[in-house]
């Protein structure tokens, strides 16, 4: 798509930069501009540099610095050189870059010399020669050389122009990608499954093409190309070579910035989920607090006959929705987070650790199967929990202990 639209701008064969259709020039950096969703200015610098190239390669200018500027009203073509001025106390001018090695990159030539970069003549001046052509010049600062306009340009110096316009466009596409969402970062975002692999699914997200892991997918659950889902963006790649967009359906902020599309309180900042803990595709528990005393958080979330939080479980298919009321007192929490179990009394131990008691019929619920209830519990409220029955309160019960190790702060869980 980009090397079409390069094509546009640089034609395949031989030119002559004063025979551009200017108005057809600018119409074409518009509609890429607008296409891509970049700066038309971007565009612009990417066309005088490819401008600059081919005047490089068609008049043997390796190595030197050349700039164009190119006036779209009138036509005009400018061409001037660069060089830095220098002495020997910041190149080493005893050892002197050859023409053949002139456009080695400055890091090469920073090994080559000994503690100072090589002397280039093609990117460099003295500051004794740089004084008489433009006195007052300082060491440092930037000589600037106007160059003869040129106007034909052959196949190769095209060639060359067309791919600098194709990968300056890329850049700046990419960077656009990059930008826009590394603004939805934390966010929810909605796209097409593209295709799975591997056990990796790709997203088609419009501009971008987003990637969801193995380990961000939720256990059992099934993508087929051109399902549109939902996603949470977790990060966004900007070192690789595409602008990659990693997505997660199993991430814990996943529920909670659902309940956010869901419930205006929630969005407002009325309600507050407070801590929330997840096992993906099998059950998610999360507790809420109100600023409001008029309004019940869990009220809120649930929705007038459960439509919100049904809303939310049709998203995530099988998996199980706990909601709890968050307290202060860590007691009425741990309390809280082992419904639906009723619980007696709370004990609370040295190092972060408690022993919660409930009837013999309230056991199974307060541990769960294969001990998910208590795991959970242990997780949301970053307690040890050691669930044990009110009548036998010395019996350690299988699955009844789970460790503090919490999910999601408090603070990271905010929405």
């Amino acid at each position: 798509m980009v090397a079409r639209e390069a094509a546009i701008i640089a034609n395949k064969n031989p030119i002559k930069l004063n025979m551009f259709d200017l108005k057809g020039l600018n119409k074409a950096i518009q509609q890429i501009a607008e296409e891509k969703k970049i700066d038309p200015e971007k565009v612009v610098e990417a066309v005088e540099e490819s401008i600059a190239t081919a005047y490089k390669r068609e008049y043997d200018k390796k190595g030197e610095i050349i700039k164009a500027k190119a006036d779209l009203k009138t036509g005009e073509l400018k061409f001037w050189q660069v060089k830095t001025v220098v002495d020997d106390t910041t190149v080493d001018v005893e050892n002197v870059v050859s023409e053949e090695d002139s456009e080695m990159p400055e890091e090469l030539d920073d090994q080559i010399g000994d503690k100072l970069p090589r002397y280039n003549p093609a990117k460099h001046i003295l500051l004794a020669e740089a004084v008489v052509i433009q006195p007052g010049i300082k060491l440092g600062e930037e000589l600037i050389t106007h160059l003869e306009p040129r106007e034909d340009f052959g196949r190769i110096a095209a060639q060359s122009a067309k791919q600098v316009i194709i990968q300056k466009i890329r850049e700046a596409e990419r960077a656009s990608i990059l930008q826009e969402f590394s603004d939805k970062v934390d966010e929810i975002v909605s796209g097409i499954v593209q295709r799975y692999d591997r056990g990796n699914v790709y997203i088609d997200l419009g501009r971008a093409i987003g990637v969801m892991y193995r380990e961000n997918c939720i256990p059992g659950e099934r993508y087929n190309a051109g399902d549109r889902l939902r996603f949470y963006v977790a990060a966004v790649d900007t070192e690789g070579r595409g602008a990659g967009v990693l997505l997660s359906r199993a991430h814990p902020k996943f529920v909670s910035k659902l309940f956010a599309l869901e419930v205006p309180e929630i969005a407002d900042g009325i309600v507050e989920i407070k801590a929330i803990a997840r096992e993906p595709g099998s059950r998610t528990k999360f507790a809420v607090s109100s600023s409001d005393q008029n309004i019940d958080p869990i009220g809120a979330c649930v929705g007038q006959r459960g439509t919100r939080v049904m809303a939310v479980g049709n998203e995530l298919g099988q998996e199980k929705l706990d909601i709890i009321e968050w307290s202060e007192d860590p007691a009425v929490f741990i309390s809280n987070s082992l419904s639906p179990a009723e619980v007696d009394s709370v004990e609370i131990l040295p190092r972060h650790e408690a022993k919660a008691y409930v009837n013999e019929n309230q056991l199974s619920l307060a541990i769960g199967r294969g001990g998910q209830n208590v795991r959970l519990a242990a997780k949301i409220t970053g307690w040890k929990i050691d669930v044990r029955s009110a009548s036998k309160p010395e019996d350690v019960q299988e699955g009844g202990v789970a460790d503090n190790e919490p999910e999601a702060s408090p603070e990271k869980a905010s929405v």
